[in-house]
């Protein structure tokens, strides 16, 4: 995926931009790489691979690993973890959809 714009600045603003590794990835959620991976098995998160192979994250996909964690520490399994973040999000979609909806609705 090509970057937004041509200044690299902008890039880190950009949450959706891969910047980091991995490991560096791993390090920040306080996680092992094999969690990462786990996440990514589960389809929870797909990271974007380098020209390399090497896989990529981008801050969004690092603040679902961090919820996916905070779940898993509270000891709820990796996949209903996955699940109830995946369930979480659709809830939160049909709620900005539904007010979306009302505010449209009381305007026309």
């Amino acid at each position: 995926m090509p970057p937004r714009s041509s200044r690299p600045v902008d890039n880190f603003d950009d949450d959706d931009y891969p910047a980091y590794t991995m490991g560096r990835a791993a390090e920040m959620i306080g996680a092992a790489p094999a969690f990462l991976r786990a996440l990514g098995e589960h389809r929870l998160i797909t990271p974007l691979r380098s020209e390399g192979g090497h896989r990529r994250y981008s801050r969004y996909q690092l603040r679902i690993a961090a919820r996916a964690r905070e779940l898993v520490d509270a000891g709820t399994p990796i996949d209903a973890a996955c699940r109830i973040i995946i369930l979480e999000d659709q809830l939160e979609e049909a709620q900005r959809i539904n007010e979306d909806l009302r505010t449209r609705g009381g305007t026309s």
